[in-house]
């Protein structure tokens, strides 16, 4: 059977391991005033539009996910066609619209796919499961590189599907801004008071930086910390004491909000490596989507891994 793998611009993977394993984008719409750019997972790309927008008037930007026809288009004129069943993961549902316009377009899909596949030359039926991974940005990796080690492995469906909801319960999803006014500018932009002016003030001034964990779908803050680089070097040694401890993937998922150059230059992240070498574990890092950057702001730090109930501990 023909499996495909499916996941929105804001999964965070590396560019030629998303082309090299045959993986899907959805892309998702970024417009900042009269600037749009559809991101593809372009790292290039995102690098040149964030250094000549995201810095200045990133919070106020206009992110648009692929609509109910866009996503049923995309699979009637290609995926029924190339796979046999898709597994369609997205961003959480409550995070963006994305896991709707997808669920809805499936309705669709399976409606009208059978003239396409048999005008093809495939007799045979067409399924699609999409879910909901929880998660945003890292943590969306983890599922994504899970799903595309079963299927090389010649797993089934009903053992990736099994599997994949079940780290979908047990991803988290780790990130520490740079910049809290840029945070708290966006959210208000979005309708979304989380980040109040005076903790972004406060923050700021007193270098305080929040450390926010993304799980079961849901977004808060379970630590602050005093000073991004000190800080992106506790998220490291934690992850790495996690590593020690056993994954239940042997997957690291860690995203930057810029240059790849400047993630390995922070304080532990080269020792995080190392440990991640030992005990067998697969590092993907790769640029921040621009949608995680344009919500996040620049320079932020993402790290993401499958594991047993915790909290987050320095």
């Amino acid at each position: 059977m023909r499996i495909g793998i499916v996941v929105d611009s804001a999964c965070d993977l590396p560019a030629d391991y998303i082309d090299r394993n045959d993986i899907v984008v959805l892309p998702i719409t970024v417009r900042i005033g009269e600037a749009i750019l559809a991101d593809h997972r372009d790292e290039e790309a995102t690098l040149s539009f964030l250094h000549a927008h995201v810095a200045e008037r990133g919070h106020e930007a206009e992110t648009t996910p692929f609509t109910v026809d866009q996503i049923r288009d995309l699979f009637l004129q290609k995926l029924v066609i190339d796979y046999d069943h898709v597994f369609c993961l997205t961003i959480s549902k409550l995070r963006s619209h994305i896991h709707e316009n997808a669920l809805q377009a499936s309705f669709a899909i399976l409606n009208d796919y059978k003239p396409v596949r048999r005008a093809a030359g495939h007799n045979s039926p067409f399924a699609l499961r999409v879910i909901d991974t929880l998660s945003l940005f890292a943590g969306q990796g983890i599922t994504a590189v899970e799903a595309v080690r079963m299927r090389d492995e010649g797993a089934n469906v009903a053992q990736i599907r099994a599997r994949i909801e079940q780290l979908t319960e047990n991803t988290y999803g780790y990130m520490i801004p740079r910049d809290l006014y840029y945070l708290r500018n966006r959210a208000r932009a979005k309708g979304d008071r989380s980040v109040g002016l005076i903790g972004a003030t406060l923050g700021s001034a007193l270098d305080i930086k929040p450390v926010i964990r993304a799980f079961r779908g849901e977004t808060e803050p379970v630590a602050k910390l005093k000073g991004f680089e000190p800080s992106a070097q506790k998220l490291f040694e934690f992850t790495a004491g996690k590593v020690r401890e056993g994954l239940m993937t042997p997957t690291v998922c860690i995203c930057y909000g810029g240059e790849l150059e400047e993630l390995r230059m922070l304080p532990g992240y080269t020792r995080l490596r190392e440990i991640c070498a030992e005990h067998s574990v697969d590092v993907y890092e790769s640029v921040m989507s621009l949608t995680g950057m344009v919500n996040v702001g620049k320079g932020a730090v993402g790290i993401a891994f499958a594991a047993d109930p915790h909290k987050f501990a320095t």
